[in-house]
């Protein structure tokens, strides 16, 4: 696969930033609990991992959505000539638990732009980081990867596949309900994810695909299940093969080497379609 920088067109949008501020109330977060069928634990005072992606929340109105159901390019992103997005993966860093109730910045900016050529054709990665602090001080950073890809042309054949042997597992089953829940909780019009025929016939997926960060937040709280006695200090998680809805997948752990954890989805044939690191400090 050849590789190259972002080219003039879209070097203006390098180091571009934005903020907002919101609060981050309990009552979201009691639904996002809902959605991975956790009780919520309302003597907690922290918000728990991967649940700041229900925050900060496109307001883009329904007529400036693409066919795809994305916000149509340009503004933060930069308008990017390629129809199909997905998220690639993310490395987030908790510094310091955010607090029920706290009033939230959010800066975030782009920090590369990256053309690359692959059997699928033009692919073009997207590097944005996000840092949310409260009274000034950081409280977690979440670099996140989208991939920008041309228009499907035909029933693609997934990755080749890797296999893992898991210290202990637990089985998912990825209910249209369990898919729209989560885009509704994030705000996520993305068509892949709730329009079989669109998802079918147009960008040629066998089902509904299964959100990247959904497989992520199964990951994390995962892991938190793993290492009850320890703090999450940070999860890195990367996509390697498409998730549908077709048949249950699994989560997946090894046994833990010293502070770290790997984790990973796997789809029905036992192979790796999400996998991730979680690190832990003392609590």
């Amino acid at each position: 696969m050849s590789e190259k920088p972002a080219s003039e067109k879209y070097a203006e949008w390098i180091n571009r930033d934005v903020g907002a501020t919101e609060t981050f109330d309990r009552e979201r977060h009691i639904r996002f609990d809902a959605t991975f069928d956790r009780e919520h634990d309302r003597s907690s005072r922290h918000i728990a991992p991967m649940s700041h992606l229900i925050h900060f929340q496109s307001d883009v109105p329904l007529s400036k959505l693409g066919p795809d159901g994305h916000a149509e390019h340009g503004g933060f992103l930069p308008p990017i000539p390629l129809p199909r997005r997905m998220w690639a993966g993310s490395r987030i860093d908790f510094h310091r638990p955010i607090e029920f109730g706290s009033e939230v910045t959010r800066r975030s900016r782009i920090t590369s732009i990256t053309e690359k050529t692959g059997k699928s054709g033009l692919l073009v990665f997207v590097t944005t980081e996000h840092e949310f602090l409260v009274e000034g001080a950081v409280h977690m950073r979440d670099e996140q990867s989208l991939v920008f890809r041309e228009e499907a042309t035909g029933s693609a054949a997934p990755p080749p596949g890797e296999s893992r042997k898991a210290a202990h597992s637990e089985t998912i089953t990825p209910t249209p309900v369990l898919l729209f829940r989560y885009s509704a909780v994030t705000f996520n019009s993305h068509r892949i994810h709730y329009d079989h025929p669109y998802t079918t016939k147009v960008e040629g997926y066998p089902g509904l695909v299964v959100h990247g960060p959904l497989q992520a937040t199964f990951l994390a709280n995962y892991a938190v299940d793993r290492m009850p006695d320890r703090q999450l200090a940070s999860l890195t998680f990367r996509a390697q093969r498409p998730l549908f809805d077709l048949a249950p997948f699994t989560v997946n752990a090894a046994e833990p080497e010293g502070d770290s954890l790997n984790l990973w989805t796997a789809d029905a044939e036992g192979f790796t379609c999400m996998s991730a690191t979680a690190t832990f400090a003392e609590a």
